[in-house]
């Protein structure tokens, strides 16, 4: 593997207070909101750098490092309690390695039964996250969709605030609860089917869209959940579909309703006649769209609004085009009203290109970047085998998740900067509760959460998040994480942090040993040779590594050492 390096310090805690003068969501309001894109340069509030403790230890160690997207090798490949915990979870907690392995009495057994446990979440006992969500004093996560429009779009109460506590519920859930593959679901959904939180007409609504509509269908039927989709107000709003009628159509959702969320553009044949034999099979069936279909779907969708009395979807006819349409061959007929939108949906949900592309991005999250085709081709069998039932996608799902290419892969993704943020305080027992100066860390590592504003969500492949900048940003969130307090100040500051000294046995004094035991407890394995021994050396400072160190050094440098340990290659596979 290629390395740059890049010179790391991890100093004392600043004495100074680092809360922003200016709240994070009042700055998102404005027109100037900090919103991140992956690979572009990123801001970096200079609040939470400005004061550096006076010679910290030295951390300079090539592992602190680009991943070059070149990269041809690959790591090994590791067991499965690893795989299982850096692909269907956000990481593994100190007790999680253990109890992985009394699932089963082989990887296979191990696997299968985890599988069966996460596609089973009311099964399983949250009762941990649920404390602390509760704890936490949120008033809009269980508003209805009426009263949600009542309160933060008629009444006065803060428009934002239903965004921000979703966002916060977010982070705690993949932290602290035991559905993991829930939340990784949850995550990869809100980016298939992307909308900007913080919009000014989306974020009153967002915990109906994060609750009722995401949340709701991830292990249910890919139908219904395209329905619930185009109905909710936060796609009607963000995709223009509101503004859509019959004299002044609006293509807007049409066009990412095939491109994104139905056959996806790898099924697009571009300006072509509906005629064109290129575009169909040996039956005739369409393989796939091409721009009729979309401006067809347009009016298929005239008239589909928000209510602005309730905030729950209406069909207003008068905006309706009432006239035959054609799309993807098939006859819509006229004077059909609301059915002519729900027709399209059952064209796009049913239909095999729809399939293999919904089915190829849930193995490129899952398994890697380029999925085999025939773990794609066997999802995608499920998939339309199971197009009406109701627990559709879970058996699409544990296809993927029980095959031989995902036991079989490591490495071939990264962790996306909120899967990082979160495994990082996963693996060290982190007791914290986020508000702004985390986020404001937090943000700066290029996946603000719901924060991306085009409508295809955040890059999901190890080169957009393996340049520079993006490694640079996770190094001083890294920084950050291990020199301050996450949750506060005050009183509680010091229950907030990495403590990573309160957690290593007494009896482990030599330079090898404190590597290898956090290594174990960091990654479920030991580190390989060459990102170990740089980080050994480190620690042992110039003492042999067998030889037990000195108390005061051990204090010096282990905060230091595991966080080269969390920002190591073997940290950001995936």
């Amino acid at each position: 593997m290629e390395i740059t390096e890049i010179p790391s310090q991890i100093g004392d805690e600043s004495k100074a207070s680092h809360t922003p003068a200016l709240s994070r969501r009042a700055l998102l309001r404005g027109s100037g909101a900090v919103l991140l894109a992956a690979g572009a340069a990123t801001v970096v509030d200079e609040r939470v750098f400005a004061q550096e403790a006076a010679s910290p230890p030295a951390m300079r160690s090539p592992q602190q490092a680009q991943i070059a997207a070149s990269d041809a090798g690959l790591p090994n490949l590791p067991s499965a309690a690893v795989i299982a915990w850096g692909r269907m979870a956000f990481g593994a907690t100190p007790g999680d390695w253990g109890a992985f392995q009394a699932l089963g009495a082989d990887d296979a057994a191990r696997l299968t039964a985890y599988v069966d446990q996460q596609l089973n979440p009311g099964a399983i006992d949250d009762t941990a996250c649920n404390t602390v969500l509760a704890a936490q004093g949120f008033t809009t996560l269980t508003k209805s969709l009426e009263q949600l429009w009542a309160d933060h779009v008629l009444g006065e109460a803060d428009r934002y605030l239903p965004a921000a506590e979703v966002e916060k519920a977010t982070f705690l859930r993949a932290l602290y609860s035991k559905r993991q593959l829930v939340e990784v679901l949850a995550n990869y959904w809100h980016d298939h089917f992307n909308v900007y939180a913080w919009d000014y007409s989306i974020a009153p609504v967002f915990v109906h869209y994060d609750r009722d509509v995401i949340r709701k269908h991830l292990l249910g039927n890919f139908r219904q959940m395209l329905e619930a989709v185009a109905q909710s107000p936060a796609t009607l709003y963000f995709l223009d579909n509101q503004s859509n009628s019959g004299d002044r159509p609006n293509e807007n959702y049409a066009r990412e309703l095939f491109e994104l969320h139905g056959m996806g553009a790898e099924n697009y044949f571009g300006v072509r006649s509906t005629e064109d034999p290129a575009i169909k099979d040996e039956a005739g069936n369409r393989l796939g769209y091409v721009d009729s279909d979309v401006y067809g779907a347009t009016t298929c969708f005239t008239g589909w609004r928000v209510d602005e009395e309730t905030g729950r979807f209406a069909f207003d006819d008068s905006a309706h085009f009432p006239y035959a349409k054609i799309v993807l061959g098939k006859v819509i007929p006229e004077f059909q009203g609301i059915q002519d939108g729900k027709q399209v949906l059952d064209l796009l949900a049913f239909h095999p290109a729809s399939a293999r592309y919904i089915c190829r991005r849930l193995c490129r999250r899952l398994v890697s970047d380029n999925p085999p085709e025939s773990l794609v081709q066997a999802a995608a069998d499920v998939f339309v085998a199971n197009k009406d039932a109701a627990d559709q996608l879970k058996k699409v799902v544990r296809t993927i998740l029980l095959s031989p290419e995902f036991r079989n892969t490591w490495g071939e993704k990264i962790k996306r900067p909120f899967e990082y943020s979160v495994a990082l305080m996963r693996a060290l027992g982190a007791n914290y509760i986020p508000e702004d100066p985390f986020f404001w860390s937090y943000d700066s590592i290029g996946q603000g959460l719901f924060g991306w504003r085009p409508p295809n969500g955040y890059p999901d492949d190890r080169e957009a998040w393996s340049g520079t900048m993006p490694m640079l940003q996770r190094w001083r969130h890294c920084n950050w994480l291990f020199r301050w307090q996450i949750g506060g100040e005050g009183a509680d500051a010091e229950t907030y942090r990495l403590r990573p000294e309160t957690q290593t046995p007494a009896n482990l004094l030599t330079a090898n040993a404190l590597v290898d035991f956090w290594s174990r407890r960091i990654l479920g394995q030991l580190l390989p040779a060459n990102e170990r021994q740089s980080i050994v050396d480190f620690m042992a400072m110039g003492y042999d590594p067998d030889t037990a160190l000195p108390a005061d050094k051990i204090a010096d440098r282990l905060r230091h050492m595991v966080a080269q340990i969390c920002l190591s290659p073997s940290f950001q596979w995936r």
